[in-house]
């Protein structure tokens, strides 16, 4: 895998205590997914939701409590929810369900212990659509494709990025 510098930034995130969710923007096939999964490294337990799925989108149909979410979410992937273990929760594909757009701050406001990442390469539809995203209660990423300095680590490179 590709080193991405902004795995850095990533970290910063989850380390700090007045952490609101994180949507990371960026087009399609970045790396998002993946930069996530690399993340997800430093947590003791990862949730993984992907909304193009069905059964994975269904669980923000069936209640407005994001409590309530998260417990059908845990059920439904196996897991045992612990709110002394380090838990991250990332929500790909976010844009196939508006709704759960608007329950990040929920999730912010009820759940402050829960590490939450959104992703979605076309999430400029919602705005086509009025969907808002909840201001003051979300924080933004952008991963871009690949830098200059990224391709000189991947490719052994390396001390050219020194200079």
């Amino acid at each position: 895998m590709i080193h991405r510098l902004l795995i850095e930034d990533l970290i910063e995130w989850g380390k700090r205590k007045n952490r609101k969710p994180l949507v990371l923007r960026g087009a399609r096939q970045v790396g998002k997914t993946t930069l996530i999964d690399e993340f997800s490294k430093q947590y003791d337990c990862y949730i993984k939701l992907n909304l193009e799925q069905s059964s994975d989108a269904k669980a923000f149909g069936i209640s407005d409590n994001v409590a309530e979410i998260f417990q059908y979410i845990c059920l439904q992937k196996k897991i045992v929810a612990d709110k002394s273990k380090r838990t991250l929760l990332f929500i790909d594909e976010i844009q196939n369900e508006p709704k759960a757009v608007g329950l990040l701050r929920y999730f912010y406001e009820e759940m402050p212990w829960l590490h939450i990442v959104a992703a979605g390469s076309r999430l400029q539809t919602l705005i086509k659509q009025r969907i808002s995203f909840p201001v003051g209660r979300v924080e933004y990423m952008s991963l871009r494709p690949c830098s200059f300095l990224e391709f000189l680590n991947a490719t052994a490179n390396e001390p050219l990025w020194q200079r």
